[in-house]
């Protein structure tokens, strides 16, 4: 059950509905009236939960649930516990998303502009977005409809945002344009100037940063990550992408449409990265590189060349999975032989 002060339920909804929105198959359509009030793991799930299964690691707690309802692929729908209503899904976990979401839809946007909140005149800010307290909007800042603004969050001169946008507490815009329904969560620092400098037997000659940023439709960015603003092409974020906490992008980088970055990424400057190419926690890759739509970064993989289309790199330095696994392969014999084994 989730806590009622930090979350807001909506429902009850029926199996029939759950199947429609999700796009799941009721094995049993008699139960289509059924209703469920809400979601929860396979663990904690009662008989008027819906949950799912999608890793054959946790068929054993699935066995055991006693949700009334669980979104699964057909071929795992045999191990269900008696009187469970089954929602047959080749992606469960995405239909269970779906299922959540509508549980647990995003709240309307309480328009209001706290009292100290600083928003200059030359701003746009619609009459229907909310500004929390302490915000600062510098001049030329232009909002959509229907943005909200968290505490202490500041929008530098230029900045645009598209509608819907979610600006959460602490965060810090510059020279920076943004499309629609981008969530921001705390503590993210966008545009702010690249480490760019020229070396120098006196000391680094800093390089001025006159690049911006551009963030494409519906992303979403994690806490405290930061993008530098491009020295002179731009940085930019593709539409869909997803970036965890902690990821630094440097700049002049380029996603492409729906990347995926997991925490503490970091891509030095120029990098171009693909459509859809997902990374791992803690990978890094260094500048300069082309990375092909759909390519796979293992966890802290070290990248030091391009990779194709498609394929998956692992280790530090980076090579493809195959080769990877070969070469640990090879030293596990040699530590046997070494051991006498």
């Amino acid at each position: 059950m989730t806590d009622t002060r930090f979350f807001r339920r909506a429902g009850p909804h029926s199996l029939g509905a759950l199947a429609a929105l999700t796009g799941a198959r009721l094995v049993d359509p008699s139960t289509a009236d059924r209703l469920i009030e809400d979601v929860a793991p396979l663990e904690t799930a009662g008989p008027a939960d819906a949950t799912f299964l999608d890793n054959r690691k946790y068929t054993d707690a699935f066995m055991k649930s006693r949700a009334g309802a669980a979104f699964i692929a057909e071929t795992l729908a045999s191990r269900a516990p008696a009187g469970m209503a089954l929602l047959i899904s080749r992606e469960p976990y995405k239909a269970f998303a779906r299922a959540a979401q509508a549980f647990y839809p995003q709240s309307p946007v309480m328009p209001g502009r706290a009292p100290s909140a600083v928003v200059d005149p030359t701003a746009t800010v619609p009459d229907n977005c909310a500004i929390g307290a302490n915000v600062v909007i510098e001049a030329g800042a232009r909002l959509g409809a229907r943005c909200q603004v968290g505490p202490n969050s500041v929008i530098g001169p230029g900045v645009e945002l598209g509608a819907d946008c979610v600006i959460a507490a602490n965060v810090t815009l510059s020279h920076c344009l943004i499309g629609a329904r981008v969530v921001l969560h705390p503590g993210v620092r966008i545009g702010q100037a690249g480490f760019g400098f020229a070396p120098d037997a006196a000391g680094p000659v800093k390089i001025p940063q006159l690049g911006r940023v551009i963030i494409g439709d519906d992303v979403d960015i994690g806490a405290n990550t930061t993008i530098d603003r491009g020295s002179g092409h731009d940085t930019v974020i593709g539409p869909g992408t997803m970036i965890d906490n902690l990821v630094q992008i440097a700049h002049n980088v380029v996603l492409g449409r729906g990347c995926i970055l997991a925490g503490q990424v970091g891509i030095s400057g120029s990098t171009k990265l693909g459509d859809y190419v997902m990374a791992g926690g803690q990978a890094g890759l260094a500048g300069h590189l082309n990375i092909g739509a759909g390519a796979r970064i293992a966890a802290q993989a070290g990248l030091m060349k391009d990779v194709a289309a498609g394929e998956t790199v692992v280790g530090t330095p980076a090579v493809p999975a195959i080769a990877f696994w070969r070469q640990v392969a090879m030293m596990q014999r040699l530590a046997r032989k070494k051991d006498g084994g």
